[in-house]
């Protein structure tokens, strides 16, 4: 069993959780949602940190807690990574880093040296926590929390305390952990740009319940109840960079049911990227477009149709081989193209955003 089971009610005065989730052990697991809605709170269940009215956890199939066992937050297997840092001040970046070795495990997932390496503090290893920039501070903690050779990484709100500059700087190295470690990992954010780049899984939660959860693209792509990472509907793909057009600045990228153009950000050919595509950038037509200055055209199939917010406005999925893709439509337009669910039509991508 590689799945992590969470069951947890917690009731206190003015708000209360009540989550049963069922986790993949793997990848990156971001927990989404408004401040107050209960993802801080779960996250400190899950370690241990809160102990709930009721509770139960396991881990790849090992208890940590039911009615009859509790595992201490110093005996579960995790590392922690608050918004602050909280490094000793006394103590050198190496000094802060060995300290969390003492409470490693014997199995040493992650080295001192490859958690050093990972995020990029081999320079930082004399320095004292007060000569550190905000965002040194925060690699080092979230070395320091791989040092204990943990088998799962909570991380809550690592970037919140940050600013733009310095969340750009991070959020490469978190791209790395995603990329090269093993460990699952359990990301509470509610910043829409964290969760496009770093989430497998995205579980969506509001007023203390989870109402969304599954596959990053999946998740987003419902219509039932559509997710808005930010200011609108989307979906995110996974894709690689296929080609570069060095006369316009442009690269291709292919995902699962065609290839898009977007603007070249020196990622290399062959390199894995997301993009990112919003529902107002799609629009839909019923035969062959004439000239346009939209570039990415591709073919597919209405396989749902939903109410916006507005009521002049629908959502519409469009599968595009084994990808879905979302557009915005005034009711009026799919009246005129006879919008339906089986109807083929041309899809037009006038934005598409690369996920550096």
């Amino acid at each position: 069993m590689e799945n992590i089971e969470a069951l947890f009610r917690v009731e206190w005065p003015g708000f209360s959780l009540n989550v049963d989730l069922t986790l993949p052990g793997r990848g990156v697991t971001a927990l989404f949602g408004h401040s107050g809605s209960g993802k801080t709170t779960l996250l400190r269940c899950i370690a241990g940190l809160e102990r709930p009215t009721q509770g139960k956890l396991s881990f790849k199939g090992e208890i940590w807690q039911n009615e009859h066992t509790w595992l201490p937050t110093h005996k579960r297997p995790l590392g922690y990574v608050f918004q602050e840092a909280s490094l000793f001040p006394h103590l050198s970046v190496l000094g802060n880093l060995r300290y969390g070795i003492k409470r490693a495990s014997t199995e040493h997932k992650v080295s001192l040296e490859l958690a050093v390496d990972l995020l990029g503090i081999a320079h930082l290893l004399d320095r004292k926590p007060d000569r550190l920039s905000g965002g040194e501070r925060q690699r080092v903690g979230i070395a320091r929390a791989l040092a204990v050779s943990p088998e799962i990484l909570l991380m809550d709100e690592p970037l919140a305390a940050l600013d733009l500059k310095r969340k750009q700087e991070i959020l490469p190295y978190l791209e790395r952990l995603h990329d090269e470690l093993e460990i699952p990992v359990l990301y509470v954010s509610h910043s829409p740009d964290e969760v496009a780049r770093l989430a497998d899984h995205l579980v969506v939660m509001d007023e203390g319940r989870v109402v969304a959860h599954g596959p990053l693209s999946e998740t987003l792509a419902r219509l039932d109840l559509p997710i808005r990472l930010g200011e609108d509907a989307g979906v995110v793909l996974d894709a690689v960079v296929a080609e570069i057009d060095d006369r316009w600045h442009l690269a291709r990228v292919e995902f699962a049911g065609g290839s898009l153009w977007t603007r070249d950000h020196g990622i290399p050919v062959g390199k894995h990227t997301r993009v990112r595509v919003l529902a107002r950038d799609v629009s839909l037509a019923s035969g062959e477009p004439g000239l346009s200055s939209i570039q990415n055209m591709l073919s597919g199939h209405v396989d749902a149709v939903a109410d916006d917010d507005h009521p002049g406005l629908l959502l519409v999925r469009v599968r595009i081989g084994n990808s879905s893709i979302l557009s915005r439509l005034t009711k009026r337009s799919a009246a005129t193209l006879g919008i339906e669910v089986g109807r083929e039509m041309r899809v037009q991508i006038k934005s598409v955003a690369l996920m550096e």
